[in-house]
């Protein structure tokens, strides 16, 4: 399932922080692809994207260590992938690279949907750091799950994790337009806390399958969850005090609430939704 947009709330600001957001991660994976090719789009693309990811991936057995890794064995006198960051920073950094063509249009187009409308509830200051700590801590939630992995974590999938936790929280009535691959290709709306539920529980199942083997696998359901829980508790936390297009806050007796609210559908009298 994969989200195309969210129905009909108004926006009381541009989401300036979401694009530039965006933007960076369209700007990284340009680069990325002059340095592995058309193949790096598939998963692949050889030796020059791979250094890139241990330079600037986030490896969990670096910070364990307290050293980086210098020298990857290959070749007769092997090749230097010593960071230009210290490892803390590869935390920050790793949010913005991504794995293959698909990992990317994913991660956008989650973060395109549920993004603008915690910006607007946040302020754009706020919404930065909030999607920044969210980052982190869903990075630490990784690391914590299998502290000695020498796998390059990569993704902003622990970001945009926290940004779904607190859509849950603001918007749950919300519908998205979803599409949906499943023997056939439709679109279908599913109302927030539906699609994100599910969302959740099945990173839930995935994660807890993969403890012990999480060298085997190539997805970080931890940090997916880690995001989505801090995520939610700030969703909680804010959700008393919300502010919508205007600046009208819940807490003062303004209009409460923004989630859009789908008109009834009739068909000859009778009400069909």
């Amino acid at each position: 399932m994969l989200p195309i947009s969210d129905a009909g709330r108004r926006h009381g600001s541009v989401p300036v922080v979401n694009l530039v957001l965006i933007g960076l991660n369209c700007l990284v994976f340009l680069y990325e692809i002059t340095l592995g090719g058309f193949g790096f789009l598939f998963g692949g693309g050889g030796l020059p994207i791979f250094v890139f990811f241990l330079e600037f991936g986030f490896i969990p057995a670096e910070l364990s260590s307290g050293r980086g890794f210098e020298l990857l064995p290959i070749g007769s006198g092997g090749v230097d992938i010593t960071s230009p960051i210290p490892t803390w920073g590869t935390m920050l950094t790793s949010m913005f690279i991504h794995g293959s063509l698909m990992h990317f249009i994913g991660n956008m187009l989650f973060l395109w949907v549920f993004g603008d409308n915690i910006e607007d509830t946040f302020g754009h200051v706020k919404y930065l750091l909030f999607y920044i700590v969210a980052g982190i801590l869903a990075t630490l939630s990784h690391y914590a799950i299998d502290p000695s992995s020498q796998t390059p974590l990569v993704g902003a999938s622990g970001a945009i994790s926290g940004v779904m936790g607190a859509y849950l929280l603001l918007y749950p009535r919300n519908r998205i337009r979803t599409l949906l691959i499943y023997f056939l290709i439709t679109v279908i709306e599913l109302r927030a806390v539906w699609l994100l539920a599910i969302w959740f529980a099945l990173q839930a199942i995935q994660g807890l399958m993969s403890i012990g083997v999480s060298h085997e696998v190539s997805t970080a359901f931890f940090a997916h969850i880690g995001g989505f829980v801090v995520g939610a508790i700030v969703g909680l936390a804010v959700r008393p005090f919300r502010r919508g297009p205007g600046g009208i806050s819940r807490s003062d007796g303004g209009r409460r609430g923004q989630d859009y609210q789908r008109p009834p559908q009739y068909w000859r009298g009778r009400r069909i939704d």
